[in-house]
């Protein structure tokens, strides 16, 4: 299975939030894969991004991951509950990413299920299966994504991306995907930068 490397990330985060959308995000479990196509991310630049962890330079424990390489995961946690899934982008130091805020299960939907509700994917309501992975942290819980991600390279950890992955039937990723742009999502704090049209979800 092709990985997007560092070098996939190593470019404006908005181009790359972007990008992203359609492209499948994998993550290998002791029972068998899940994966999941990328619907919906957000752009978080630190250099101008009140939003962003890193703004101004802030360097905490939480946050020195944000300035890796491009390609390094991001995980933190919020409301001391949920996990958030983040990719470094731009050039080391940059302090910038793309949170991956929603997706669609696509192979291994068991094994999801059994993690989101408890029961396999066959036992779903149609009210479960509406928000399975719409938002951050579902879709962490639903991936098996938590802390002991964070810092590990994408390209060579147990939870990376690919463009297509046709051994299990997922064609590669449709060039001019139609998606629609418009503010993130939570961060009325953020002063202007709340305003920034940085959310993309495909359409």
């Amino acid at each position: 299975m092709a990985r997007l490397d560092g070098g996939f990330f190593l470019r404006d985060t908005v181009e790359a939030a972007r990008d992203l959308l359609g492209r499948y995000l994998v993550r290998e479990t002791e029972e068998g894969l899940i994966v999941c196509r990328v619907t919906e991310t957000e752009a978080y630049v630190g250099a101008v991004d009140k939003a962003c962890h890193a703004y101004g330079g802030r360097m905490t424990e939480r946050t020195r991951t944000l300035y890796a390489a491009p390609g390094t995961i991001y995980v933190y946690l919020i409301y001391g509950m949920y996990h958030c899934l983040n990719v470094v982008t731009e050039a080391e130091g940059a302090a910038a990413a793309v949170l991956i805020r929603g997706g669609e299960i696509v192979y291994g939907e068991d094994r999801a299920a059994a993690r989101r509700f408890g029961v396999p994917a066959a036992a779903l309501t149609p009210a479960q299966r509406r928000i399975f992975s719409d938002g951050p942290g579902k879709l962490c819980k639903a991936l098996g994504i938590d802390r002991s991600l964070n810092g590990l390279p994408a390209a060579s950890s147990p939870l990376y991306f690919s463009d297509g992955l046709p051994e299990l039937g997922l064609p590669p990723r449709r060039e001019g995907l139609p998606f629609r742009t418009g503010r993130r999502i939570g961060i009325d704090y953020a002063q202007e930068a709340a305003d920034f049209p940085w959310r993309f979800w495909l359409a």
